[in-house]
């Protein structure tokens, strides 16, 4: 079985062409993700046939679960098809059928080549219902809108977390000091299991630098700690933009690059980024389980 390795900033997957291929993907996930046993990776992307728009795409974690939402992993998938030319090399709109709806990327090209990569990430989700998360007050499931400032006690440490789904949820703690100075390592997979997150949460600790950038770092639920995450970099813009912390326009400056969010503060939220194709290779396909 063919497969390629790409990046966005750092977060890094491993993408295979599915056709009309049978096969366990979340078993394959798991295997091939295996940073000591496999290729290595944050997760395994898919690319499918779609009847309602130009690809599809699927994601699956290093655990094998299957992730809703992946800003990094649609603008790579983009950027793969592009290079194999599996959609029209001089469209300026290319669109993704995703677990969440159609996802439309924008294609900025100098010279003939593509850019950038600007994708389309929905609108912010804010309810308690959609993110989810359940908290109690008084006995009662409370739908706050948005949900801010909500404090926690993790190892002793009290966290004020903001949430937002962005397909899927996030939680985020703007913290007063460095984010490297944060013990992610620690917290982060307490802060994604806690009891009032039924599906769990990716966590992302940020640091507002200026109106104009946030320094930040993440841990996806499923996968650790990694070097940026396209929906992450999206839940801490709107959450800062709702604090009033930063402009429509933000640069998110995680470990592994810079990405760039815009949202008007109402409707959908756009993330731009690097995406690049790294190697290509094959896997042997007696290690693949089928269906």
């Amino acid at each position: 079985m063919n497969f390629t390795k790409v990046q966005g900033a750092g977060n890094d997957f491993v993408l295979v062409e599915g056709g009309k291929a049978r096969r366990d993907w979340a078993q394959l996930a798991i295997v091939m993700c295996d940073r000591h046993f496999g290729v290595g990776a944050d997760g395994l992307l898919i690319v499918l046939p779609s009847d309602v728009a130009d690809l599809r795409m699927r994601v699956f974690n290093p655990d094998g679960s299957e992730a809703k939402a992946c800003g990094n992993g649609l603008r790579c998938l983009v950027r793969y098809a592009l290079h194999w030319g599996l959609v029209n090399r001089k469209a300026q709109e290319i669109s993704v059928e995703t677990i969440v709806g159609v996802r439309k990327a924008r294609l900025d090209t100098i010279g003939g080549n593509v850019a950038t990569i600007q994708v389309g990430m929905g609108g912010p989700k804010f309810r308690a219902e959609d993110i989810p998360v359940a908290i109690k007050q008084g006995g009662d499931i409370v739908d706050i809108k948005p949900i801010m400032n909500y404090p926690v006690i993790v190892d002793g440490e009290e966290l004020l977390l903001d949430f937002v789904s962005m397909g899927n949820p996030h939680t985020v703690y703007f913290s007063p000091h460095p984010v490297s100075d944060f013990p992610l390592s620690q917290l982060g997979p307490k802060v994604e299991h806690l009891a009032i997150l039924p599906d769990r949460v990716n966590f992302e600790v940020a640091r507002v630098v200026s109106q104009k950038q946030i320094e930040a770092r993440v841990w996806e639920r499923g996968v650790g700690e990694t070097l940026a995450c396209g929906s992450g970099a999206c839940a801490i813009a709107v959450l800062a933009r709702l604090h009033d912390y930063t402009d429509n326009k933000v640069d998110i400056k995680l470990p592994g690059g810079t990405l760039v969010v815009e949202w008007d503060g109402a409707g959908e939220v756009f993330l731009s980024g690097p995406a690049e194709i790294v190697f290509s290779g094959e896997w042997p396909d007696e290690i693949v389980k089928t269906d």
